[in-house]
């Protein structure tokens, strides 16, 4: 049995899918208050639904009795309650996940986490390192992955790329090289990093085939869309200043990756390659799929 932890979530969805392809049983851990179309989704994938909490420790001892592995995705920066801080969720509930694994002697575990050079003074940083020291010290067999910044994500309309409208918001000058990595990549080497010994006790950066600047990836998706891009710069020192100005924990956590992009994310990929079979998306797939649907 392996329990999915933002099962709801993009990754974990889709880890979910992948896993229940391979005929596995899947546990997927939800809250109450997670998306009823999403939930269905899973029960529809044929996964066993676990409604809880990661502040509620009986919920997780539900979720991780009998259960040989568990992955986790978890995070509320995007799927925020009233109840919940990265504190006590994204940091405390994921120290208390691993402890509830420990008493059920899991067998292997599975985090995703934040690229190492993605590193910022917020909250959301140090819960990620916070959890995944606890994880090596733990004893369970772990794999940590640290993923770049989502193509997915990043370069969609709710960051300021708008494809169809052909338009681009680039964070800084743009002229530092990221290896946006697809989502979908992340979840096949987290679901294969579940077999043999190849990944276990590792922690790897993972990023996709290339580092290409933001203003290589407009370019990219000029050259294959015909069409010019309206494109603005949102200055290193205006992000600055909002992460400054926040009064909010998400709002700082959020500027606060815009700073750390700014200065770029190149990652070499050769190790994860070698260890898993895995034909990672380019920019130049992300972008003909997203210009086709546009």
């Amino acid at each position: 049995m392996h329990v999915v932890v933002g099962s709801t979530g993009l990754v974990g969805g889709e880890i979910c899918r992948r896993l229940r392809e391979g005929e596995e049983d899947v546990r997927a851990f939800v809250r109450k208050t997670s998306d009823p179309g999403r939930v269905q989704r899973l029960r529809d994938l044929g996964c066993e639904i676990v409604e809880g909490d990661l502040q509620n420790r009986k919920s997780l001892d539900r979720a991780c009795e009998g259960a040989w592995s568990v992955i986790s995705t978890a995070t509320t920066m995007s799927s925020r309650q009233p109840h919940d801080t990265l504190t006590k969720t994204d940091l405390e509930g994921q120290l208390s996940l691993i402890d509830a694994a420990e008493r059920h002697d899991v067998k292997r575990f599975v985090l995703i986490s934040v690229s190492s050079n993605l590193e910022g003074p917020t909250t959301l940083h140090k819960a990620k390192r916070k959890v995944e020291e606890k994880l090596r010290e733990s004893g369970i067999a772990y794999t940590i992955l640290k993923a770049s910044c989502f193509m997915e994500i990043w370069l969609s309309p709710y960051f300021g790329f708008d494809a169809a409208g052909r338009k681009a918001r680039i964070l800084g000058a743009g002229d530092k090289p990221i290896s946006f990595v697809s989502l979908y990549d992340v979840a096949e080497i987290a679901v294969q990093s579940l077999d043999g010994d190849a990944a276990a006790n590792h922690t790897f950066d993972v990023g996709g085939p290339e580092a290409l600047t933001a203003a290589q990836v407009v370019k990219t998706f000029e050259r294959l869309s015909g069409d010019r891009f309206d494109v603005v710069h949102v200055p290193q020192h205006v992000l600055e200043q909002q992460h400054d100005a926040a009064t909010d924990d998400y709002e700082k956590t959020f500027a606060g990756l815009a700073v750390g992009i700014c200065g770029g994310d190149e990652i070499d990929m050769t190790d994860v390659l070698r260890r898993f079979p895995v034909k990672l998306r380019s920019i130049e797939d992300f972008a003909r799929e997203t210009l086709a649907r546009a």
